[in-house]
């Protein structure tokens, strides 16, 4: 006779102690026109960028409506980290707060502290090491601590997640998101095709100080050089699949800054001539420093680089980025699991691929280092002048 008893198909409980909740640090950008410019200015503040020029640089945004779609992509993978949390049997709240536009980190600190939290671990939408992309956000993770009545009598712990440039839950789309644009070239131009891989251009001075201070990255920074192991190990496992190794490179977007301080290069834009020069007929661009399609890719490569190739008569394809993808998001749920067991003295295996193992958890001394402006910042081994009640800011 069948059993009529109920069966109970909840997920077991998953420990993440110490943390009671999970947070979504991004960039934010602007929500409507009239946001564009205060945005602008509130990323460019210190630097003495005037107005008229920052209403240049905004003319990208109003392309597209004055808004960028950063913000609902934070919201659509805050809506799957939830609800992958729940599937996984994790019951644990996840913010969200943006370092330069609505909803702000402050807030999102003063409504953790209302709410009673007091250990929490961070993700940043930044996969790799540098100022710009690490040490920035964890300055303004200190700033925000700071805010909600200092780092001495803060009610809250802040522990950011290690990078993830080389986790299988971020390759892994990345290498589905090349071979869907290569099957989608001509038949005949597929083997031949360049993959241009690129990523957010730096001053060449932020990348030499990319990375821990303490190891040599092949002569130059920790930046370039995670991008490369990224590189190297996609087009491994493209070649894999189809039986070609394609001509690559790693390029650069979105420059800006004084033309006299110099960037990493060479810009997709001119890599795009050079392949033409070169008799290739066909390129997907990958926009593998990227997490999501925000200004940088909607803009930098599938208007301004694609108009580039189309006018260069180049069968020019992207590659999509992570976003939503299932594994992106379970790759937060492992990060945070996995730092959670470490918090707990218990030893843990860490997915790692490529030619770097996995990323330390609590920044190095000196790592990311910003020589001409130095600030304090969380989760990191620099001295800080005060630590907040509860714990050392790891």
């Amino acid at each position: 006779m069948q059993s009529t008893e109920p069966v109970d198909t909840a997920p077991a409980p998953v420990d993440v102690r110490p943390y009671d909740a999970l947070l979504l640090v991004s960039f934010g950008g602007p929500e409507k026109p009239e946001d564009v410019v205060p945005f602008l200015e509130n990323v460019t503040r210190g630097r003495g960028i005037p107005r008229e020029r920052l209403e240049q640089v905004g003319e990208h945004y109003f392309l597209f409506g004055g808004k960028s779609p950063i913000n609902d992509q934070c919201r659509a993978l805050l809506a799957e980290l939830r609800s992958d949390l729940v599937g996984a049997g994790i019951d644990l709240p996840v913010y969200w707060g943006n370092r330069n536009w609505d909803p702000y980190l402050n807030d999102t600190f003063e409504q953790m502290a209302q709410d009673g939290v007091t250990r929490v671990a961070a993700f940043a939408t930044s996969a790799y090491s540098s100022w710009s992309s690490c040490r920035q956000y964890r300055e303004n993770l200190w700033d925000a601590l700071e805010g909600i009545g200092g780092l001495e009598g803060s009610p809250l712990v802040v522990d950011k997640l290690r990078h993830y440039f080389n986790h299988p839950g971020f390759v892994e789309p990345v290498v589905d998101g090349v071979l869907a644009q290569l099957a989608d070239l001509p038949e005949d131009e597929r083997a031949g095709a360049h993959l241009a891989f690129v990523t957010h251009s730096i001053p060449t001075a932020m990348n030499e100080q990319s990375g821990n201070p303490e190891v040599d990255y092949d002569g130059g920074g920790a930046y370039v050089a995670q991008h490369r192991s990224v590189m190297a190990e996609v087009v491994a496992r493209v070649a894999a699949e189809t039986g070609v190794e394609h001509d690559h490179a790693l390029v650069y977007c979105s420059r800006s800054g004084s033309p006299h301080v110099p960037w990493l290069e060479p810009d997709v834009n001119d890599h795009l001539e050079a392949l033409k020069e070169q008799g290739t007929t066909a390129v997907v661009m990958i926009p593998v420093g990227f997490v999501s399609d925000h200004m940088e890719v909607i803009y930098d490569l599938d208007t301004e680089a694609m108009a580039t190739a189309n006018e260069l008569g180049l069968h020019a394809r992207r590659s999509a980025t992570a976003g939503t993808d299932g594994r992106f998001v379970a790759m937060v749920r492992d990060l945070l699991t996995e730092r959670a067991a470490v918090e707990r003295g218990e030893d843990v295996a860490r997915a790692s691929v490529g030619s770097f193992g996995p990323s330390w958890d609590v920044c190095p001394k000196g790592c990311c280092a910003n020589p001409r402006n130095p600030r304090p910042a969380l989760c990191g081994s620099d001295p800080a002048p005060a630590a907040p009640a509860g714990g050392p800011q790891a």
